[in-house]
């Protein structure tokens, strides 16, 4: 096993903290092109894996039942930040199969932007279920069982034939059997499955490739893959490091985070898929090595986007004042 990914947090001359992470980047036949650390490692993916778990949004005709634009797909796959467009978009993903946010299960939180939390809160609202950064997930998840004429009450319990099906999906396309042992509860409600992180990197290069899954399961993937890669903003947010990763990536590159430091995603052209995490679950940490991890990827590929992202790897630290104090950035080997 090599050693981690070292992030460090500077302050004046200072290296002040150092973050590790674990890191893969495979091909579909789960071909190491690039590690750190211990990438055999059980982890939560958390919401890193939303792709995997719109599957059957998919490849059950909900999507296109319900009319879904891209816009939509990508929010389906999104942890965004509780922007208007956000709640606008899952408010009409849930209309168009007649339901509304009180069928959401998810919960309510204020939006992650705090411009945004703000100005609900001076204009007297409050925070809906539509806010949470997993609404249009949800939605999705209506979609489906609406579409396939189940109760949706209940549609986020690991039993409801909705988690079922998510549950299938994700064990076909990591390789690994998903046992109610690994299994705990999202933040959303949901059941999250723990498995090695490689195995998260293989879903994602198993899916852009379409080696390793049906074709069917492939074509599904790359939809919402190519949805999010149109629409980064739906399943993100200003100033959100994937919005920053995909833009940067001007469509051949796929990043999306998930809570407690984790970060999954893939690059289509080149058949791979990687997944992180930062072991003490920092996002900070995540984020640069997020940046780092594609600017390897991209190394021997294309100099000037590898470069890119290399810049992306390293983001400012500042006080109160909004002085630059220091940054967070890749240790140099």
């Amino acid at each position: 096993m090599s050693e981690p990914m070292l992030i460090e947090v500077t302050r004046g001359k200072l290296v002040e903290s150092r973050h590790n992470v674990h890191v893969a980047v495979v091909d579909a036949s789960g071909g190491k092109r690039f590690s750190k650390g211990d990438v055999g490692r059980a982890l939560y993916p958390r919401s890193a894996v939303k792709v995997l778990q719109a599957l059957p949004l998919i490849e059950t005709g909900a999507a296109d039942a319900a009319g879904l634009t891209d816009m939509e797909l990508a929010l389906a796959c999104a942890s965004h930040s509780g922007e208007e467009q956000h709640a606008l978009a899952a408010s009409r993903m849930l209309d168009k199969v007649g339901l509304d946010d009180s069928h959401l299960e998810c919960g309510c939180h204020w939006p992650f932007d705090l411009s945004v939390a703000v100005g609900l809160a001076q204009r007297g609202g409050v925070p809906t279920a539509l806010h949470n950064n997993c609404s249009g997930k949800h939605a999705g998840f209506l979609c489906t069982a609406v579409h396939l004429n189940e109760d949706p009450a209940g549609y986020a319990g690991a039993g409801h034939k909705v988690q079922q099906r998510v549950r299938a999906a994700m064990a076909d396309t990591v390789g690994v059997n998903l046992t109610d042992d690994q299994c705990g509860i999202d933040g959303c409600s949901i059941p999250t499955y723990a498995a090695p992180l490689d195995a998260f990197a293989l879903a994602f290069a198993r899916l852009v490739s379409g080696q390793g899954v049906s074709a069917d399961r492939a074509r599904a993937g790359q939809r919402l893959i190519n949805a999010c890669m149109a629409e980064p903003y739906a399943m993100s947010g200003k100033g959100r490091m994937c919005l920053a990763l995909i833009e940067a990536g001007q469509g051949r590159v796929f990043a999306k985070t998930g809570a407690e430091g984790v970060f999954c995603g893939a690059v289509p052209e080149l058949g791979l898929g990687f997944t992180l995490k930062a072991e003490d679950g920092t996002t900070r940490a995540a984020e640069s090595a997020a940046a780092a991890t594609l600017a390897e990827i991209f190394r021997d590929e294309d100099a000037e986007l590898a470069e890119t992202f290399r810049a992306l790897a390293v983001s400012p630290l500042r006080n109160w004042q909004r002085t630059v104090v220091g940054e967070v950035r890749p240790a140099v080997a």
